[in-house]
């Protein structure tokens, strides 16, 4: 059995790595991290875990346990992530030492156009790519879950279904996260569901979202769900796909049939780099995440941190500087690789990173517009929702997936009769050169628009390993603060040696080159350090604390810890 944890709220002087807490006693909640020998599973939702936990316990792998978890994760957060969407996952194999990339990520129909979004006078149209369903891009999560379970799972396809499919046909209790209540955001995308029936008939009543404490039933999704464990290409050649065409052709939406018949999930090579005695492979492009955060690994290189103590203002001015650097690349130079000359190799390059750390002035903020893209050789023709799951199962192997419809509730839409949230995964995509989307990233030529092609994401599912023997598997939902989410939580394992519950607990930052401002959790930052920054030129905003984080290390004795982000309403499960 598991060593049981619990969240406790500590008055505590820590320390966070990448430099980004205090030296002074502020008051947080850390989560302790669950300890388990056998398999261990977390996710953003108890109920998900729980699921994935039960395939790990009837003698399934980790590929089972995080098919089960991410149709679960489809059920019960409707908002974020779901079988209307797409996304990747990394696989270890222990026997063999190899780790997968699984790109199922979604992609632009046929008819999409690279100025699709822009009025006749060259102009972008508000929300266009946002709400609606000119928003949705091809989804992928079902071909993806059955690509990497048919070629790694143990249990029948129908087994690892069951979960999910229990879980919309009897409900589930929405937990305060699940409410949809409160922020601004989420009252924006209020507006969106009620203007569609399906949508409306579903997760609101009286014109409100269903309550904490109240029971959401999705009797749609249930049967879309048994179709698919039945035949999971129902969802690209059977009915459900004939529903969705039908209805994108009757409100002006571009998907067809032929779309969601010639998707196919992508197998990629992951994006790998040393850092210290580890080495970490993540995610390569379509997603940004992992050439991002192997830049800024090789960046701070050999850098002793510790010497500074990870409360000194030149440590997190120079990871700060790390993180406008990277994004300034991501700008320019990612993209969809089946479509655009990417270049990675020279991206993660030891190299390319000591050169441009010296760029590094320590002792005054650079300015954003005076950072360029760093190659000459030549010119290369992605929400604060997501969510991520990590899976280790007892031969240690490895899942880490990191899966999305984008923005709250996706584009608003659900499919009439399916249940199906779609996504409004097109604002990913650069809709014209140097417009912000939705996260305020901002893209050129690499991401356009263009058929089939698929939009630039910031999803970083991560795993390390040490003498090849698994290290850790982590990663986050957040939009573009994904990729600096978990550059910290890497830096405070591997680093502070800070154990996981502690590492993803602490306060973050983050900067994305564009707008020029410095993010921090309001609780972050003293007040003498954010006054030496402010003198070195750094705008600071602070905010309420984001991100939903979680993660599965492997101690040196081969026990399992794992922690889920308090931030979020997560849970680990292990046996």
């Amino acid at each position: 059995m598991p060593m049981i944890t619990k969240t406790k709220h500590l008055i505590i002087s820590f320390i966070s790595l990448a430099a980004i807490l205090t030296s002074q006693a502020v008051s947080a909640t850390i989560t302790l991290p669950l300890r388990s020998k056998r398999g261990m599973v977390v996710s953003a939702s108890s109920l998900a875990s729980e699921a994935g936990l039960l395939m790990l316990k009837k003698g399934g792998n980790a590929v089972d346990a995080a098919v089960a978890t991410t149709f679960a994760i489809s059920v019960v957060e409707p908002f974020s992530a779901g079988i209307g969407g797409g996304g990747f996952l990394l696989f270890h194999s222990q026997k063999t030492g190899e780790i997968k990339a699984l790109d199922f990520r979604e992609r632009a129909p046929i008819k999409a156009t690279k100025n699709m979004y822009l009025d006749a006078k060259g102009k972008v149209r508000p929300g266009a790519s946002i709400t609606g369903y000119l928003a949705v891009a091809t989804p992928g999560t079902v071909a993806g879950m059955y690509e990497v379970h048919r070629r790694y799972g143990k249990l029948p396809w129908r087994e690892v279904m069951k979960p999910g499919i229990a879980l919309a046909k009897n409900g589930f209790i929405i937990s305060d996260r699940v409410a949809w209540r409160s922020s601004a955001a989420y009252e924006i995308r209020k507006q969106a569901i009620l203007k569609n029936p399906a949508a409306k008939k579903i997760f609101t009543r009286n014109g409100e979202y269903y309550q904490p404490g109240e029971k959401l039933i999705q009797t749609d999704l249930a049967k879309t769900l048994e179709a698919i464990s039945e035949n999971p290409q129902s969802f690209y050649t059977g009915k459900i796909a004939e529903t969705i065409a039908s209805d994108m052709k009757k409100n002006g939406g571009l998907i067809t049939i032929e779309d969601l018949k010639q998707y196919q999930a992508i197998w990629r090579n992951p994006v790998c780099g040393n850092f210290r005695k580890s080495k970490i492979c993540s995610m390569p492009p379509p997603s940004s995440g992992g050439v991002n955060l192997l830049q800024m690994l090789n960046m701070i290189g050999d850098t002793d941190l510790k010497s500074w103590g990870w409360h000194h203002p030149d440590a997190i001015h120079l990871i700060i500087e790390i993180m406008k650097i990277a994004y300034s690349d991501r700008a320019e130079y990612l993209g969809d690789p089946d479509f655009v000359k990417v270049p990675i190799s020279q991206l993660i390059s030891p190299a390319y990173a000591q050169k441009r750390r010296q760029e590094i002035n320590m002792k005054m903020a650079r300015p954003s517009t005076e950072i360029k893209p760093g190659l000459k050789t030549s010119k290369f023709h992605e929400s604060t929702e997501t969510s991520h799951l990590n899976v280790v199962d007892a031969d240690r192997n490895a899942v880490s997936l990191t899966f999305t419809i984008n923005l709250g509730f996706g584009a608003g839409i659900v499919t009439p009769g399916t249940g199906i949230v779609l996504n409004n995964e097109m604002d990913d995509f650069a809709v014209a050169p140097g417009v912000p989307n939705a996260f305020g990233l901002v893209g050129k030529e690499a991401n356009s628009i263009a058929p089939k092609k698929t939009p630039l994401s910031s999803m970083t599912p991560t795993i390390i390993t040490e003498n090849n023997r698994l290290r850790m598997a982590v990663g986050a939902p957040g939009g573009s603060t994904i990729i600096t989410q978990v550059l910290q939580i890497i830096l405070n394992v591997l680093e502070s040696k800070m154990d996981v519950g502690t590492a993803i607990s602490v306060p973050r930052i983050h900067h994305q080159w564009l707008p020029d401002e410095l993010r921090v959790e309001a609780w972050g930052l003293d007040a003498l350090t954010a006054e030496d920054l402010r003198r070195r030129g750094h705008k600071i905003r602070e905010t309420r604390p984001w991100g939903n984080a979680n993660a599965i290390t492997v101690t040196e004795d081969d026990t399992l810890e794992a922690a889920a982000d308090p931030r979020g309403d997560g849970s680990p499960k292990g046996y």
